[in-house]
C-alpha cells in the first residue's frame, strides 16, 4: 500500500477534465469552484484542456491522457483533482505513466465516471485514491452544501488522521436541481438520515466507487481484484430500477456478492423507480436472495451534496445496525 503526501495550505491542486467539458459547458460555475479553492489558501494549476471542447469531451483519448500526465508529471502539483465525470475516463486508462506516480505519489480526487481513473492507479500502483468532490461539481456550489464539502475534504486530506475515524454524517442533504449556469441562490436542505438495510458489522479493505462506471473497465488489468471481506461502497445517479437490476445482478454474476463482507449503498441521485415504489436497496436484497451481510443506505458519498471524501483501499469497520463507517488504517503520510 502507497499513501500519498497530506495535503497542506499554500500546496498546488492540478485539476484536468477526462471525459465532459465542464470548464467549456459551465464557466460561471467553474470560477466560483476556482475562486473558492483560492480563497481556501491553495494554488490552481489548470489541465491544458481547460476551456475546450470536443462535443461530449474535453479532447481527444490522446490529449486527455497527456493533460493527465503533464499534471502527473508536475513536481510541485501536490493534489489531482477531476473537473467532473462524464462517460469516457476509462478511454484513457492504457496510457497513463503509473510509474512516474509511484515515483511521486499525489492525492487523486474525484468520483462518477473517474471512478475508472481512481480505481486504475489503485490497481496499477497500490496508491490510496480518493472518492469524493469534484471541482465544478463540487467545489462550484453554493453554501451551505460547498463549505459542508470543503470541510470534510479538509478533515480527510489536511489532518494527520486520527485513527480510528469515524466518517460523520452531514445533518443535512439535497438532491435539488438547479441550472448550473443561473444558480444565483442556495440549494433546498432537507433533514439527511442514513437507513439500515441489514444490520450486522464487517471489517475490510474499503472500495468505493461510481457501480455503473466500473462495468467500464470491468475484468481488465485497471480494474480492482475484489478481495474476500471487501467492503464496498456504490452509488449511482439518473438510473431508472431495470439498469440498477441490471447492475446489482452483474455483482452477483461475477462472484463479487459471495466474496464481500458489507456494502454501503449511496445516495442515488434522482432515482426513477418507474412507478414500482421501490428503491436500489429493495432490488439488492431481491438479487442477494438469501445471502446476508451488513448493508447500510443513503451514505453521503455521491452524486448529491454535501459529499464526504472517502479513501479507497484502506481497511475499514462498517457498522450497519449503528449507521457508521469507520476507517482503521492511515491513509496520507
Amino acid at each position: 500500500m502507497l499513501l500519498p503526501p497530506r495535503l497542506q495550505k499554500g500546496d498546488i491542486i492540478g485539476f484536468f477534465s477526462p471525459s465532459n467539458p465542464a470548464t467549456h459547458t459551465a464557466p460561471t460555475r467553474f470560477e466560483r469552484a476556482k475562486t473558492f479553492l483560492q480563497t481556501k489558501g491553495f494554488k490552481l494549476i489548470a489541465g491544458k484542456l481547460t476551456s475546450k471542447s470536443d462535443n461530449y469531451r474535453s479532447g481527444s483519448i490522446a490529449q486527455r491522457a497527456d493533460e493527465l500526465n503533464e499534471l502527473i508529471y508536475h513536481p510541485q502539483v501536490k493534489c489531482i483533482i477531476s473537473t467532473i465525470g462524464g462517460n469516457n475516463s476509462n478511454s484513457i486508462l492504457p496510457y497513463i505513466d503509473y510509474e512516474a506516480i509511484r515515483k511521486q505519489p499525489k492525492i487523486f480526487i474525484g468520483y462518477s465516471d473517474v471512478t475508472a481513473i481512481l480505481h486504475a492507479i489503485y490497481a496499477q500502483t497500490g496508491l490510496i485514491t480518493f472518492y469524493g468532490p469534484a471541482l465544478v461539481a463540487s467545489f462550484g456550489e453554493l453554501p451551505p452544501f460547498v463549505d459542508i464539502t470543503y470541510s470534510y475534504f479538509a478533515d480527510t486530506l489536511l489532518q494527520n488522521p486520527h485513527l480510528p475515524y469515524l466518517l460523520p454524517t452531514p445533518p443535512i442533504t439535497t438532491q435539488e436541481t438547479i441550472p448550473w449556469e443561473t444558480q444565483t441562490r442556495s440549494k433546498i436542505p432537507e433533514t439527511n438520515k442514513l437507513h439500515t438495510i441489514i444490520g450486522g458489522q464487517a471489517v475490510g479493505r474499503l472500495i468505493a466507487g461510481n457501480l455503473n462506471t466500473m462495468w467500464g473497465f470491468a475484468n481488465s488489468p485497471y480494474s480492482i481484484s475484489i478481495q474476500q471481506g471487501d467492503i464496498l461502497l456504490i452509488e449511482d445517479s439518473l438510473k431508472d430500477i431495470a439498469t440498477i437490476e441490471r447492475l446489482f445482478s452483474m455483482l452477483l454474476l461475477n462472484g463479487t456478492l459471495d466474496k464481500i463482507g458489507g456494502i454501503v449503498l449511496g445516495k442515488h441521485e434522482k432515482f426513477d423507480a418507474q412507478n414500482t415504489q421501490r428503491q436500489p436497496s429493495d432490488v439488492l436484497l431481491e438479487v442477494l436472495k438469501d445471502r446476508k451481510m451488513p448493508i447500510l443506505a443513503n451514505f453521503d458519498c455521491s452524486h448529491t451534496h454535501p459529499m464526504l471524501t472517502v479513501p479507497i483501499g484502506i481497511k475499514a469497520q462498517l457498522n450497519a445496525t449503528n449507521q457508521t463507517l469507520t476507517l482503521l488504517q492511515n491513509w496520507v503520510c
